[in-house]
């Protein structure tokens, strides 16, 4: 019969040859790679575990311009033809070739990659110029032009996916392929939360766009960080997180004992087993005890005026539409999430672009604006980083025959457009500079890891310092690439 000894010792094998991934043959080839080895001093790692204070243990590289990220995901593409970068040319050439030479031998998707022609096609859509800084805001979007002057318009992002899936995981993880750690667990891994009482990153998923691309929950996950750092979705009705509720016939005060005792096991399996998961996952049962409060609270618009919903629009009223989280969003903006994403569907316009952008224009223009006015107006919006945006962009051309004025537009990752606000941002201003077909950039290019890296320093956060040993390498958000871009920083 084995002895104590003997089992522990068995622990501690099995724990020695997990954490060495493949054992002394992964050792020996990350020794080739140069992986894992700790990284030159002007890259100082912060590791740990993370939890409520973040694993940089309440401090920041640089100082922080904000204290938190509210993220509007437009999941599918807007076109930035319909929206930002304005390219009259498409009009007067309206019908005809793309040129080989803009085009550059450039990928296609296999939805318009066997068309013999690739025809141009202007927008249906009208731009002004709005505010002091004279943004251009096309007329689908009359409530987002009112805020101009507040917005950093960046034309040039570009992305290296051009389908849906590796696109918006990628912007969302900082990889084309699922395991990474989402935007938001980073965050909440670096700098934890900012209530104990609420999730340091929650994830909205209005109901009301068109169900054209799907969302997974990967999107928001924690990858290989430790899991207490994974998304929540709140959802509308009753009960906004899952089994959160105590069942019929059990009180707070009997699921408190039930917490307690669960505690005392799981102190006893962790220091058995030595696996960081268990505490994890203790601290999020002790984060639902909280959220049976706090949940509630945040997701009740009853001490709401009648003048918030006038603001945000008459959709509003109804839980989970996308105005109506732009609310919650709000109200858990000022109760302290560190990082919000609500994802909004339905932006994928094949065919048919000229009715089902202005769906989406219409379900979304107003609560966006309405947002960044509201924080303005509660001294909230300096601290809180506000971004609006897709996977990628669309295509100069149509994808398919034009009929009858309609037409739709392919994927495009070579440029398109997003925008951002507050948090630091330089307000006012429009970055980046497209060629006359929107088609290539000619100015002042922004990569995704270019985002998160920028994201991140005006968080306060150095994007190559903030790093997890995994399987013998260290990763980050912007995995090797990124870097800040200074000119959009106020």
């Amino acid at each position: 019969m084995e002895s104590r000894y003997d089992d522990m010792m068995s622990l501690t094998r099995r724990h020695f040859l997990g954490a060495s991934a493949l054992g002394l043959g992964g050792i020996a080839l990350g020794s080739m790679l140069g992986l894992g080895q700790e990284p030159p001093p002007d890259k100082v790692v912060v590791g740990g575990t993370g939890g409520a204070g973040g694993t940089l243990g309440g401090t920041t590289h640089f100082p922080a311009k904000a204290k938190r990220v509210l993220y509007l995901f437009q999941s599918g593409g807007p076109s930035q033809f319909e929206t930002f970068d304005p390219k009259p040319l498409l009009r007067e050439q309206h019908g005809k070739a793309l040129p080989d030479s803009v085009r550059q031998g450039q990928r296609l998707t296999g939805m318009s990659g066997n068309q013999a022609v690739l025809p141009l096609a202007g927008s249906f859509a009208q731009f002004k110029q709005h505010g002091k800084s004279g943004t251009w805001v096309s007329d689908l979007l009359p409530h987002t032009a009112k805020i101009a002057d507040d917005l950093c318009v960046i034309n040039t992002m570009y992305t290296e996916a051009i389908n849906h899936d590796p696109a918006i995981t990628f912007f969302c993880t900082g990889h084309q392929q699922p395991g990474r750690p989402s935007m938001g667990a980073w965050l909440s891994y670096g700098l934890g939360a900012i209530n104990a009482n609420l999730p340091a990153f929650i994830v909205l998923v209005s109901k009301d766009g068109m169900r054209d691309q799907p969302l997974y929950s990967r999107l928001w996950g924690t990858g290989f960080l430790p899991s207490e750092h994974q998304g929540v979705q709140f959802r509308a009705g009753a009960e906004p997180v899952l089994y959160l509720t105590n069942p019929e016939g059990v009180s707070p005060h009997t699921r408190r004992l039930m917490l307690d005792a669960l505690g005392k096991l799981s102190a006893d399996q962790a220091g058995a087993t030595l696996d960081p998961e268990v505490g994890a996952r203790m601290a999020q049962s002790e984060m639902a005890f909280r959220m049976q409060t706090s949940v509630p609270e945040v997701s009740n618009f009853s001490d709401e005026p009648a003048e918030t919903f006038a603001l945000y629009g008459d959709s509003a009223k109804t839980p989970g539409t996308y105005a109506a989280n732009c609310i919650l969003a709000r109200r858990l903006v000022e109760r302290g999430v560190r990082f919000i994403q609500l994802f909004h569907q339905g932006w994928d316009q094949h065919g048919d672009l000229p009715a089902g952008i202005k769906t989406q224009c219409a379900q979304t223009d107003q609560a966006s604006a309405a947002l960044v006015t509201d924080l303005k107006r509660r001294g909230l919006l300096d601290d809180t980083l506000v971004v609006w945006g897709g996977e990628f962009g669309r295509t100069a051309y149509c994808q398919g025959k034009m009929v009858d004025g309609n037409y739709g537009r392919d994927h495009h990752p070579r440029c398109f457009s997003i925008w951002m606000a507050g948090g630091g941002v330089k307000p006012g201003i429009t970055y980046g500079k497209t060629d006359d077909y929107g088609y290539n950039i000619v100015k002042d290019s922004v990569h995704v890891h270019d985002l998160h890296a920028t994201m991140l320093r005006l968080l306060g956060i150095d994007h190559e310092r903030l790093t997890f040993k995994f399987q013998g390498r260290y990763f980050r958000l912007t995995d090797v690439f990124g870097s800040v871009v200074p000119e959009i920083m106020a």
